[in-house]
C-alpha cells in the first residue's frame, strides 16, 4: 500500500434542498465523486487516504457527507430515496458537472439506480463492496452475519457508542487492522455521536423492509449505458466473495474483481487495487 494521506483536506460547504452539505476535495481534472456507505459514523472522511492519490492521477477527487452523516445537516425526515437523491443534488450544488461515482456499500446501489435513471449525468461507476448488487445468499449461507448485524443494530439503537465500540466496528469491516489508526477511531467516534447518532436511530426505524423492486438491481447491471467496475473483498461479510464469484459466472461481461485479504472497507484493504484498476478504468 502506498503512503496513506495523513492531512485531511479543508472542509467546504454548499447547500441543496435547504440543507448545508459538507465536502472535501483534492486535485483538478475530470471529477470523481466518492460516496460513503450508511453505517453509523460513515462520512466523507473514510476516503481521505484515497483523494490524494486520485488527485495526483489527474482527477478532481471529491467526497461529501450524505445528509444525516458527518458534518452535513440532517433532513427532518430521512428516507432511503432522500439519501439517494442527495447525490445528484450535491453534484449540481457543488457545480461538479458530469462525474464518475466511486460508491461504497449501500451507496453502490444508489449509484446504479441513478445511472439507470439518467446515464447522461455520469461517466463511470466504481462499486466497492455493495452486497445488494450481488445474487442473494443461499439458505445455507444466511444466518451468522445477520444475527451479528441484528445484535449490533440493537446495541447501537440503545446507546451512543464509546471509543472501543467505534474501534470494534472498524475492525469488523477491515481485514488488515494495522490500517486503523487512533485518528481513524477518534474520527469514526466523533461522526457517531450527538445528532449523527440520533439520525442513525431514525434511519434504522425508517429502513424497515418493504416490497422490493420487481427486478433486483443485480439483474439489471447489464442494462447500464456506462462503464462499471465492481470490486469486492474475498473475506467481506455475508459471503460477498462467493456471491461475487457467482455473479461473474452468471454475467461474464461484467468487470468484477475480487480481492484477497479484503473485507468491507474495500478502499482501505484494497487501496492499491482500487488505484491500479480504477485509474485506467476512469481514463478509458
Amino acid at each position: 500500500m502506498d503512503t496513506v494521506e495523513k492531512i485531511t483536506p479543508q472542509d467546504k460547504f454548499t447547500a441543496a434542498d435547504g440543507l448545508r452539505l459538507r465536502y472535501i476535495e483534492e486535485g483538478s481534472g475530470p471529477c470523481v465523486l466518492f460516496v460513503h456507505g450508511a453505517s453509523l459514523g460513515s462520512s466523507a472522511d473514510v476516503f481521505v487516504r484515497n483523494l490524494g492519490p486520485f488527485a495526483r492521477a489527474g482527477f478532481r477527487a471529491v467526497a461529501f457527507d450524505i445528509p444525516g452523516f458527518g458534518l452535513s445537516d440532517a433532513p427532518r425526515q430521512q428516507t432511503v430515496a432522500q439519501q439517494r437523491n442527495s447525490i445528484p443534488k450535491f453534484i449540481d450544488a457543488a457545480g461538479l458537472g458530469k462525474t464518475a461515482l466511486i460508491a461504497h456499500s449501500r451507496s453502490g446501489a444508489f449509484a446504479v439506480q441513478l445511472a439507470l435513471e439518467d446515464p447522461s449525468r455520469y461517466s463511470h461507476l466504481i462499486i466497492l463492496g455493495t452486497g445488494n448488487l450481488l445474487p442473494p445468499q443461499t439458505e445455507a449461507q444466511v444466518g451468522r452475519y445477520e444475527a451479528v448485524q441484528a445484535r449490533v443494530d440493537k446495541d447501537m439503537a440503545q446507546k451512543e457508542p464509546a471509543l472501543e465500540d467505534a474501534r470494534k466496528l472498524l475492525q469488523a469491516d477491515t481485514f488488515n487492522h494495522a490500517l486503523i489508526s487512533e485518528a481513524d477511531v477518534a474520527m469514526r467516534l466523533s461522526r457517531s455521536l450527538g445528532r449523527n447518532f440520533s439520525a442513525h436511530v431514525e434511519r434504522q426505524q425508517a429502513d424497515a423492509p418493504g416490497a422490493g423492486p420487481a427486478k433486483p438491481l443485480w439483474e439489471r447491471l447489464t442494462e447500464l449505458k456506462l462503464p462499471i467496475l465492481m470490486i469486492y473483498g474475498r473475506e467481506d461479510r455475508a459471503h460477498a466473495g462467493e456471491r461475487a464469484e457467482l455473479l461473474k459466472k452468471m454475467q461474464p461481461q461484467l468487470n468484477i474483481h475480487i480481492v484477497n485479504g479484503c473485507k468491507h472497507m474495500v478502499h482501505w484493504d484494497a487501496f492499491d487495487d482500487l488505484l491500479r484498476l480504477g485509474v485506467p478504468f476512469l481514463k478509458s
